[in-house]
């Protein structure tokens, strides 16, 4: 048998032997071949780059834009003068009818193109944070675009009329997070953990979303929203099941829970960015709107259907806690786990349920948020802060309370725009919930508990 094997073995070597000996000049040919034909290609290629380079050596070097006010409206006369860096005067023009303005320079390098305000219709001007010169470099032979941002000049809007809209939008920003600081809420509530990896299902929620809209089958935003949330419960299941409850059961304290949150935090934005990228994107629908008018409001469809669903949310759940049979089970667990646990109350399922409701709550906060601003990967870990600020001034384990701090928390950071600068508006509801804490530590309708 092994000598039958040994010649078996010996023959097929053979046979090898000879293939390798018939193909091995003809894959020599063809490498010849292929060296012959990439030489050619070479020289051809040669060619072509010169001729291009006599062709770009006749080019003309330009400085170039067109004026306009969003993408039906082209501003004509409107004076464009550039100079060079000395300061001596190139060129000046200005815009044709379709607001268009070319200016040739004499060779490559840096010039300074200036705008002359005084030409625009008296209706528009430069845009907040806009130059009326531009430092622009050109290379010789290429036509550079300019670019001047121009807006509608703002008009002196009334204190009140101020005041109105930003109540409007700090309401909008409050019900949000609330959404979010429910589900924290009652996760602890039901189980004692202080989840900080809670932004991350926010911002999952968002992205999840994005997915289904955009890369996965271009859903419409309303059907994607709801998928997301359906794979942002499945998720927050998972969390519970997998994850924290065999924790428990190996009995890990507050402290080691909590440092695993924070671990799965970085993880998930982390692995978010790795996915997704790091540059902000919008979703495809519900972007460009109208804006109606409502007395002192001027709101898109969008920010009230934001308003509306949020609203409705949270209204159907405090109804489902104070009234279902789950609800009343939620609040058993939450003032007494072992004494739920003695009346016959599956305490496991019913952490599960609020894990799963409360990382869909998550989600739909981020989808929310994602309309009114783009998702990026620190979109949950932003809004983090704010969640736990109105969870805190609420009440720590109360639904409820959860709600009303996250409101008060948006009023106060929204309408604090009007005195202070927006890149300040997150001290003022962290000033007030110091405030408040210092007051009255158990928050507004937290239970004060005694120590000792």
């Amino acid at each position: 048998m092994w000598r039958l094997m040994r010649r078996g073995t010996a023959l097929l070597g053979f046979v090898l032997c000879v293939v390798f000996a018939c193909v091995g000049p003809a894959a020599a040919q063809s490498d010849d071949g292929t060296k012959a034909d990439k030489d050619a290609d070479q020289d051809r290629a040669d060619q072509d780059h010169n001729t291009a380079g006599d062709s770009d050596s006749t080019a003309q070097t330009t400085l170039e834009g067109t004026i306009r006010l969003g993408f039906d409206r082209y501003i004509a006369g409107v004076e464009i003068t550039v100079t060079d860096q000395a300061g001596a005067e190139i060129g000046r023009t200005a815009t044709g009818a379709e607001g268009r303005w070319s200016i040739a320079v004499p060779d490559a390098g840096t010039y300074l193109v200036t705008l002359d305000e005084e030409t625009l219709p008296d209706d528009l001007g430069l845009r907040e944070g806009q130059e009326t010169t531009v430092e622009t470099t050109v290379f010789a032979g290429m036509a550079r675009a300019v670019v001047f941002a121009v807006g509608e000049t703002p008009k002196a809007t009334p204190f009140g009329e101020r005041f109105a809209q930003r109540a409007f939008t700090g309401l909008k920003l409050g019900l949000i997070i609330a959404m979010s600081a429910v589900g924290l809420s009652l996760i602890y509530g039901t189980t004692g953990l202080v989840n900080f990896a809670h932004g991350e299902l926010v911002t999952f929620g968002a992205v999840i979303a994005w997915y289904f809209n955009t890369s996965w089958g271009g859903l419409n935003l309303v059907v994607a929203a709801a998928l997301g949330l359906v794979v942002c419960g499945a998720l927050g299941a998972g969390l519970e099941s997998g994850l924290f409850r065999p924790l428990q059961r190996r009995r890990l304290g507050v402290f080691q829970l909590v440092v695993i949150t924070i671990g799965l935090s970085l993880l998930g934005r982390q692995a978010i960015q790795l996915f997704f990228g790091a540059e902000p994107r919008p979703y495809i629908d519900y972007q460009v709107q109208d804006r109606w008018e409502f007395g002192p409001w001027a709101v898109t469809p969008r920010e009230v259907a934001t308003v509306a669903t949020t609203a409705v949310v949270l209204a159907v759940m405090a109804t489902t806690l104070q009234l279902s049979r789950f609800g009343k089970a939620t609040r058993a667990v939450a003032d007494n786990t072992d004494l739920a646990r003695v009346a016959g109350i599956d305490v496991n399922r019913v952490a599960l349920i609020v894990w799963t409701i409360g990382a869909m709550l998550a989600g739909l906060g981020g989808i929310f948020m994602g309309l009114d601003a783009d998702i990026d990967p620190y979109l949950g870990f932003q809004l983090l802060l704010l969640i736990f600020a109105g969870v805190e001034l609420g009440g720590l384990g109360t639904a409820y309370g959860a709600v009303v701090g996250s409101v008060l928390i948006g009023f106060a950071t929204e309408i604090s725009t009007l005195w202070i600068s927006p890149e300040l508006k997150l001290v003022v509801p962290l000033a007030v919930l110091i405030l408040v804490l210092l007051l009255r530590p158990q928050g507004l309708f937290g239970v004060r508990e005694r120590v000792g």
